[in-house]
């Protein structure tokens, strides 16, 4: 078994948002991702793993390519292997519980519109190439 406080493992940081593992469990882990007002992810996807994520507080949006939902505490987002996702923090803290599971935990990123310092690895920009849909 595996317990954890939330609010005793948050993290923050004004540079970009943070998430910790808190544990692994068989094919996959648990994670605390801590948000300050405004901090957007990279547009991303898992191509080995979906990645669940449970809002505890605070709140944003989390858009994919084909939807854009509201992200509040008690809501949860499930995102499938392979799909192309970015989380839009609000105006306040946020704490989100993470939970992914699959046969590889490896994240490709595709773009940072909001990071002007963001350069792609050459293997995510090789990987979007052959696979632009996600």
């Amino acid at each position: 078994m595996l317990a954890f406080d939330l609010t005793q493992e948050q993290s923050f940081s004004l540079r970009k948002h943070v998430e910790k593992v808190l544990g692994k469990v068989g094919e996959g882990d648990v994670t605390v991702a801590c948000w300050e007002p405004g901090q957007v992810s990279p547009n991303h996807l898992h191509p080995g793993a979906t990645e669940i994520y449970f809002c505890f507080q605070g709140g944003g949006t989390m858009r994919t390519p084909t939807s854009t939902v509201a992200v509040k505490p008690g809501a949860f987002v499930v995102h499938p292997r392979g799909e192309l996702h970015e989380y839009i923090n609000g105006p306040e803290r946020t704490l989100l519980f993470r939970v992914r599971y699959g046969d590889n935990m490896s994240t490709r990123t595709k773009e940072w519109p909001t990071n002007p310092e963001f350069q792609a690895k050459p293997e995510d920009s090789a990987w979007f190439a052959d696979h632009p849909h996600g």
